[in-house]
């Protein structure tokens, strides 16, 4: 079985999809009668490791990230690599040119819909232009033998749009690299903070969605008892004093540390379509305090944190109080365990492996009949 993915959404600095595409590579890779093409967007035609790159312009002030703007070569690569089955990663050019494939190689396509592109535009434009936005989304994945969405909340949103063989294909989380033995006890020290204080995390980029302004008052409410560790890009650089920024993307190795020297995750975002991050401060052994919004309602539960009223700092405040009124180390334990058991990644490949087989068997067998 030749699997190709394709995608726009594959940068240095990416998020949920890249860590998704790269746990899949490095497995499928290992598993015997399978190849694993991997088509991303690059700035010269290139290949290593079936890692495909294909020339388009970058996007300006686009943290590493390209837009692909020509077809044709996207579906020369496709039919020169032949698979039996494409994956389409993003609602964009790559996808037409994924379903152009399915023409003329007469393969199945999947499209996994890991972004909520109408919320994006309402977001971005105002919701003058959301109506069109879905009409797009309903018509693109209509066309895919089968859709995956990494939650039930993505889920419901297509088939409200009318997409019809809709399936929940949750991500999973690398239990190595994130794992309570990377817990540094000199962390504190590192950064100046108070070895009393409540460490909390987040970690992500500085965007509107993940809804910092929130956290940050959060922690005004909370005073010096707690210390809030923000990571990622285009963080905030006005913060309360109980607020530590380091305002770069971090490799999975040095989040992993920080994020297992935390004593717990803090996230006020509330629009995720699934919230990789959360897996990860689990996998980490840290509870997790949240907001009841989007697919945090899916993963947060209280074996293994709090979820609480969304855009309410006093709320978040008082749902972290809780928290550590209580036994947060158990959770933590917890937590670990409870991601041992449902989200690894190897239970990941194995589940879209049974996707892929049943749409290939379902393809041949129309082919048969007709």
């Amino acid at each position: 079985m030749h699997i190709a993915d394709i995608t726009m959404f594959y940068a240095p600095a990416s998020g949920g999809v890249r860590t998704y595409l790269d746990a899949k590579h490095r497995r499928l890779s290992r598993l015997p009668g399978i190849r694993h093409s991997l088509l991303i967007p690059g700035s010269n035609l290139s290949q290593h490791d079936g890692i495909y790159q294909v020339p388009s312009p970058a996007l300006p002030f686009g943290n590493g990230f390209r837009f692909p703007i020509r077809l044709a070569p996207w579906c020369n690569m496709l039919h020169e690599l032949q698979p039996d089955l494409i994956e389409v990663g993003d609602p964009y050019l790559t996808a037409w040119a994924a379903l152009d494939a399915r023409r003329q190689l007469d393969i199945p396509v999947i499209g996994f819909y890991h972004s909520d592109l109408p919320l994006l535009v309402r977001n971005r434009m105002g919701n003058w232009l959301k109506p069109n936005a879905e009409a797009y989304i309903s018509r693109l994945y209509s066309h895919f033998d089968r859709v995956l969405a990494p939650s039930q909340v993505m889920a419901d949103k297509l088939i409200n749009l009318g997409v019809e063989n809709v399936f929940v294909q949750t991500l999973g989380v690398d239990l190595q690299t994130f794992n309570p033995q990377h817990r540094d006890p000199e962390l504190r020290a590192e950064l100046q903070i108070n070895e009393n204080a409540h460490l909390l995390i987040f970690a992500g980029r500085g965007s509107k969605e993940k809804n910092l302004p929130v956290l940050l008052e959060c922690m005004r409410h909370l005073g010096d008892r707690y210390h809030l560790l923000l990571v990622g890009s285009q963080m905030p650089s006005h913060v309360p004093d109980n607020v530590t920024v380091i305002d770069d993307f971090c490799p999975a190795a040095q989040l992993a540390r920080l994020m297992a020297s935390a004593d717990a995750l803090i996230h006020a975002g509330d629009q995720e379509t699934f919230g990789l991050v959360i897996l990860e401060a689990m996998a980490s052994g840290i509870p997790v305090v949240a907001v009841a919004a989007g697919a945090f309602n899916e993963l947060v539960h209280d074996q293994v944190g709090i979820l609480c009223q969304p855009n309410q700092p006093q709320a978040m405040a008082d749902a972290v109080r809780e928290l550590f009124a209580g036994d947060p180390q158990c959770l933590g334990r917890q937590a670990r365990l409870h991601a041992e058991l449902h989200y690894s990644w190897d239970k990941v490949v194995q589940a879209l492996l049974t996707h892929y087989q049943a749409v290939l068997g379902s393809h041949q067998a129309l082919a048969a009949h007709v």
